[in-house]
This record gives structure tokens, C-alpha cells and sequence, in this order.
């Protein structure tokens, strides 16, 4: 390719800014792009070009690969040339369907692309561009990434397609919209009525979404012309995600809503977990439900609310509550708590392979003593832990009304060994902070009262109901060997202090592929309670304890 010709592409082309370099696709067609980009990568080693080529290449893409692919598709996405940066991804038909309704739905103009260094295959990269819509503009600014793959069939290094491309925010099914919102916005107060945002409260991003989408029609409000990404429909039996505002070009009027959140926890709760990786937390009251605070240390998911992971032992709470009831376990009576047990083929064993001799189910408890439950195993029927759960403490029901979506904790049927590790909170039960705290104020009050971030009263919804409440004599053990545990137990360090009224549970949660399990913590102190976790936390007390602590200190 002579100079000539290079001069002219130059004039006919918007430069694309690649690590403070200036790279330009012409007119040729994708493999052109590849030769153009990557002419000076291919020159260093003599490998990037030849793999396009090269149908038989595996392995990893090479650094050149990565930097040439990621280039020719980042030029031509800023050049809107839709079907070109398409081609160089391995979903080409969602890529350009996506790309497409960049500019044509979103109304984004202006695009410039800064790529930045490599990480292996990942490549990250900014955008700055223009949102315009009926004469309004405004300035767009974020961060992305891309990763490239080798496509199997034929060696080619392609951006792997996936909508976080386009925005890191958005998932499959999302779309990027930009007109008069759908939802008018909303001014979302605490308790005492002051206002709440994410300048002040980051964790609340994803809870101001959802009470706007809930609540904004609802509230009186006028809607305003936004860039938002507008979610996928839900899925039968679970609740929508709330659309995203990215950027507002013109204010709606927004409508008033008070949420029961308590400035002081809240402030506390973003603190406390802001110190951890994906942490998370949530305090309510067991006396009415009221949610006082929500926070998670990543601010794009509410796993608080919404999560759905492995609670480990903190579940042995809804196991116990189970013992209890059929007589196979009493607080003050020996109980069995030996190194191993084998259920359905499988061999169950505590942490670090202890075991308590002549010990009460009290002191086994307190120990987290794994065994201690798994024994009775074979003592159960296959749905016995389900409508505990179900029954007494309102979960795996799908019915929580919060306020904001959220997920209501669940525990299948299930057989043999699955159903032994459930009863210690492992195969397939599932959980967030918002279900532990619910499940450690239920155990505190012996009734379930369904959380709520929303009064019921603002739009006459109905709260779910338990079908029952435990037995007095179940209540009374179950209290009695939470604080056991708050005092002399796995939970005794985090919650030093906070006694007489008050009982605790730990968790650890084994979860495949990773080094530490999640560490999980719940407890209650007068009429607060609160629990936590922290993935990859390690032993609940040790990590989740002293956030869940430090919340019930803040409440005191």
C-alpha cells in the first residue's frame, strides 16, 4: 500500500485514539482492516496476520491478535460502519442489531473510542460521544471492555459479542433508548424524610431504580427525556430488573416517595461494606418488617436484595426450627456431633474435622457442627425442610412485596445427598442478607413478618404472610441456642458486648471454583436484626461479623 493511498484514506476517515496512537480503517473489507491495523503488530512477531489466515490455529489469541482485532473493531464502530465492526465479532447478527440501534434508537452521535492496555484478552476502552433528541444534547462519557476469542472452526481472533460491550450496565435482552421516559422520575425520602441519593448513598442506585419504577406514575410525577437502558422482560415468576437512567437532557417533575431506611444505618451500612469486596448487608426491624438499611460494595447488582447464593450454616437456623418441631432435637438434650457422616453416598464432615463428645445440641450449634444435622438426615422426608421454610419463616413462596424487586430465598425438594447438604445450607438452597434477616427476626419474634422498603399503606399492596408461627417451645429453644452461639459460639468475637438480648448465627459457604467460600453472618440485638455476607469472605464471623455487629451497634 503506497503513501499516496494512505494520505488519502487519512483525509477520508475520523481517526480512532488506540493508546495515544492514530490508527485509520479505509474502505477494504475486514481482512483490509486487519492488514491495515495490524501491519505494524504482524511485522514485530510474523504471527498476527498469518493466524487470521490459518483456519488450523488454536490456542490463545496472541497480543498482536488482541491488539489488532480490538483495533479494527473499535475504528469501525466510531466510523459507523455497523456491518464492518460487526464482522469482526463472533455474534455478528446481535452485534449489528445492537450497533444499529446505537445510533438509530439511542440517538449516540459523536463516538469516539480510546482504547487501553490489554490484559491478556480483555481490552478496555472509553467512549465519549453525544446523545441528541429533539434539538436537546448532551455529553456521554463511560468505560467498557471487550475480550477476544479464537473462533474453533477457523483459528479467526473476533471481539466476543456480549451487550456489556456496547455499555458495561446493560445484559441480554437490554436496549439502549433514548426519548420521553417511561417512568417519571421520583424524589425518594428516608424515614425522616430527607432525600436520598446516590451522591450521598451509592449502595442505592439500583433500589432508586426499581422505587421509580414501581412508584413513578404512581407519585405524581411528570416524565423527562432520558438515555436509559430499557431491561428485558422478566422471566415467568421472577421480578423485571428497573430500567437504568445513563443521561437526563431534560428533568422531568419527579413525584415523592418515603421508603422506611434510617439515614444513620444507611450511612453506617455503606461504610461497613465499602471495606470489603462484594459485600453486602441489610438491616430490618423484626417487630413490623421495616427495612432500615440496604448496601452492597458493588453497586451494579443489589445482591442484597436480590442475590441468590448458598447460605451455609446460617440456613441450620431454618434446620433447627425443623429439629425442633419433630422432636429430633432438643436445645439442653445430647446430640450427636461426630467427625463424619455419610448420607446418599456422600461423606459429610465439620470444619477441620472436630468433633463434640457427649455434647448438647446447644453446644453443637454453637460450633457449627455439621454432622449434628446431617445425621438426622435420614430421619426426614424429602420436602420437610421446604415447608419449614415455606410455613414458618415466608420463604420459596415468590410473593415478597418490598417495594423494589427482590428475591424470596429458595429451598427446593430434594433427595438423598442434595437433601442432607441443604439442611447445612449447601446443594441447592439459595439466599441474600435480605432472607437471613428475615429468617434471624422470625427465629427473634417467632413470627414472620414479610420486610418491606415501602409502606404497604402508599399503594394498598398485601404483604405475604407465613401460614403458621412456630411452636413456644420451638421458639424458646431456637432463641436459647442463638445466644448460646452470640455468647460462646462461632459468633461470640463479633458480637462481644452486645449482650443480653440478642442471638447470632455464622456461615461458611463452600461455592466451586473458588479458593475462599462466602462468609456469611446474621444476628439480632433488641429489635434490630441484620446479617451479611461477604463472597470469598472466608469464615462468616471473621469477615461478615463484624459488619452485621458494628450495624446492630450503630441501631443501639
Amino acid at each position: 500500500m503506497g503513501k499516496r493511498r494512505r494520505a488519502a484514506e487519512r483525509r477520508k476517515s475520523r481517526p480512532l485514539v488506540v493508546g495515544g496512537l492514530i490508527a485509520v480503517v479505509g474502505v477494504a473489507g475486514a481482512f483490509g482492516a486487519y492488514s491495515l491495523l495490524g501491519g505494524g503488530a504482524a511485522a514485530d512477531d510474523g504471527k498476527a496476520f498469518r493466524g487470521v489466515l490459518n483456519p488450523a490455529k488454536t490456542g490463545p489469541p496472541s497480543a498482536s491478535e488482541v491488539r489488532t482485532t480490538a483495533a479494527a473493531f473499535l475504528t469501525a464502530w466510531q466510523q459507523g460502519q455497523v456491518a464492518k465492526a460487526a464482522a469482526v465479532t463472533d455474534d455478528s447478527a446481535a452485534a449489528t442489531q445492537a450497533l444499529t440501534g446505537y445510533g438509530k434508537d439511542a440517538h449516540i452521535t459523536g463516538v469516539t473510542l480510546t482504547r487501553g492496555t490489554p490484559s491478556g484478552a480483555s481490552v478496555p476502552f472509553s467512549v465519549k460521544a453525544t446523545v441528541s433528541y429533539q434539538g436537546k444534547s448532551k455529553p456521554l462519557a463511560y468505560g467498557s471492555k471487550l475480550t477476544v476469542v479464537r473462533r474453533a472452526e477457523d483459528g479467526l481472533p473476533l471481539v466476543r459479542w456480549q451487550p456489556s460491550v456496547m455499555h458495561p450496565d446493560m445484559a441480554e435482552g437490554d436496549r439502549l433508548v433514548t426519548g420521553e421516559a417511561g417512568t417519571p422520575p421520583i424524589k425518594a425520602l428516608d424515614r425522616d424524610g430527607g432525600e436520598l441519593t446516590t451522591a450521598k448513598y451509592p449502595s442505592l442506585g439500583t433500589v432508586l431504580d426499581g422505587l421509580r419504577e414501581k412508584y413513578g406514575k404512581k407519585a405524581g410525577g411528570n416524565a423527562g427525556i432520558e438515555l436509559r437502558i430499557v431491561r428485558k422482560a422478566a422471566a415467568k415468576g421472577s421480578q423485571k430488573v428497573p430500567d437504568k437512567t445513563l443521561v437526563t437532557l431534560s428533568e422531568g417533575t419527579p413525584g415523592t416517595v418515603k421508603t422506611t431506611l434510617s439515614p444513620t444505618l444507611q450511612a453506617k451500612a455503606e461504610q461497613q461494606v465499602s471495606q470489603k469486596d462484594k459485600a453486602s448487608a441489610v438491616v430490618m426491624r423484626p417487630s413490623t418488617g421495616e427495612i432500615l438499611a440496604v448496601a452492597n460494595s458493588s453497586h451494579g447488582f443489589n445482591a442484597a436484595f436480590q442475590g441468590s447464593l448458598a447460605p451455609g450454616s446460617t440456613m441450620k437456623i431454618v434446620t433447627s426450627t425443623l429439629l425442633f418441631e419433630k422432636g429430633l432435637a432438643h436445645a439442653d438434650k445430647p446430640h450427636p456431633c461426630p467427625k463424619y457422616v455419610t448420607y446418599g453416598g456422600w461423606k459429610f464432615q465439620n470444619d477441620d474435622k472436630f468433633e463434640i463428645k457427649n455434647g448438647t445440641f446447644k453446644a453443637s450449634f454453637a460450633a457449627s457442627c455439621n454432622t449434628a444435622f446431617i445425621s438426622q438426615a435420614e430421619k426426614l422426608k424429602n420436602d420437610d425442610l421446604t415447608k419449614i421454610a415455606q410455613q414458618i419463616y415466608g420463604l420459596s413462596m415468590n410473593n415478597w412485596a418490598i417495594g423494589v424487586p427482590s428475591f424470596d430465598g429458595a429451598v427446593p425438594v430434594q433427595n438423598a445427598a442434595q437433601m442432607a447438604a441443604s439442611l447445612i445450607g449447601q446443594g441447592s438452597v439459595r439466599m441474600n442478607p435480605l432472607n437471613m434477616a428475615s429468617v434471624v427476626a422470625t427465629a427473634k419474634t417467632g413470627v414472620f413478618h414479610q420486610p418491606y422498603l415501602v409502606s404497604p399503606s402508599v399503594d394498598d399492596r398485601t404483604l405475604a404472610k407465613a401460614t403458621r408461627t412456630m411452636s413456644a417451645s420451638t421458639q424458646a429453644q431456637l432463641k436459647e441456642v442463638l445466644q448460646y452461639t452470640a455468647a460462646a459460639g462461632t459468633a461470640a468475637k463479633a458480637m462481644a458486648g452486645l449482650g443480653p438480648d440478642y442471638g447470632a448465627k455464622t456461615g461458611s459457604a463452600e461455592v466451586d471454583g473458588q479458593e475462599q467460600p462466602n462468609g456469611w453472618f446474621t444476628a439480632w440485638k433488641g429489635d434490630l436484626a441484620a446479617a451479611g455476607v461477604v463472597q470469598q469472605g472466608g469464615h462468616g464471623g471473621d469477615s461478615a461479623g463484624p459488619i452485621v455487629a458494628s450495624l446492630l451497634r450503630a441501631g443501639s
